[in-house]
């Protein structure tokens, strides 16, 4: 499902020209730093996940726009559309890649398999280091299990760290927060992590209850995802208390998969006049979609009612 339908005037109202003259200038976006990496990040960055659904030039064009509004923290994945998503990145950002802040990941669990995504990410990205490196959608126990056997996927990631091919690594995933705890309880050592966090996540299955606290505990750079979940929240909150609740949180930057200029700018406008939910108003979002949340939203998360049902759901 495409994020949202709308283009960006459709927040403000505005025409497409005072749009563009309003957002012309770079910079003015918030910056938080990144956990204890010390770099300084904008709250919202352009991910590469949804490029698939638009033409390789349009793509190249929303990273070139994201650059020159001042955004400067860039996601990726090796897997994102077989590595032609890396390929964008590749066309736009060598130009001016030491004033980003580039990151990709691997869904290689053993340590050949995600040497063999780094190299293939760097040549795709045109660039001989990534700035953040992070084991891609952990999913299950037993890849948690796979990542730190011998020869599993974190060596790779070690020896990535120690050789300067990545300044920084982590993890992500969204369908268990059981497994990000578990992952949190087998290691010490990751400088951040990427979870989904948005209005409906607390009330099922919650990343913001089981792990964002850990993370903050522990300073790692953390970062929000499915800040939309997937467009469906949108049928109950607008687009910018949709990102306003998750900035609110005690998290660092959330990556955006936008898919127009209009998306993004609708973005970077929000974040430009982020002010942050009180308590309260937070609660209040919370309750206004408490009765849309669950499996039939969160279909990336696992479904524990199904799985319970199967006699195969161990989480807490």
């Amino acid at each position: 499902m495409k994020r949202r339908v709308f283009v960006g005037t459709a927040v403000t109202g505005l025409s497409a020209n005072s749009v563009s003259a309003q957002l012309a200038s770079g910079g003015g976006i918030p910056q938080r730093t990144f956990g204890k990496t010390g770099e300084k990040l904008t709250v919202i960055g352009q991910a590469g996940g949804r490029f698939p659904l638009i033409s390789f030039e349009e793509a190249k064009a929303i990273v070139q726009r994201a650059y020159d509004l001042g955004v400067n923290y860039f996601d990726n994945a090796r897997v994102y559309w077989d590595g032609r998503s890396e390929e964008v990145y590749g066309a736009v950002l060598p130009s001016f890649r030491k004033k980003v802040f580039l990151t990709s990941k691997s869904a290689g669990r053993t340590k050949a398999a995600a040497e063999a995504d780094l190299e293939q990410s760097l040549r795709a990205l045109k660039t001989d280091y990534l700035d953040l490196w992070q084991m891609h959608a952990v999913s299950e126990m037993a890849e948690v299990d796979q990542i730190f056997a011998p020869g599993g996927a974190i060596e790779a990631f070690e020896a990535a760290k120690k050789a300067g091919k990545a300044r920084f690594i982590g993890f992500t995933g969204h369908r268990d927060p059981h497994v990000h705890a578990e992952m949190l309880r087998r290691y010490d050592r990751y400088d951040t992590i990427l979870m989904p966090l948005h209005a409906a996540d607390p009330t099922y299955l919650s990343f913001e209850k089981i792990v964002l606290p850990e993370a903050v505990k522990r300073g790692m750079g953390i970062q929000g995802m499915k800040n939309f979940g997937n467009a469906k929240l949108l049928s109950m909150l607008s687009a910018r208390d949709c990102l306003r609740y998750v900035l609110s949180l005690p998290i660092h930057c959330t990556a955006i998969g936008c898919t127009t200029i209009g998306q993004l700018e609708d973005d970077v406008r929000i974040a430009r006049e982020f002010r942050p939910f009180s308590g309260e108003e937070m609660a209040a979002v919370r309750r206004k979609v408490a009765r849309a949340a669950g499996p039939g939203l969160e279909d990336w998360k696992r479904n524990v009612e199904q799985a319970a049902s199967l006699n195969i759901y161990a989480g807490g």
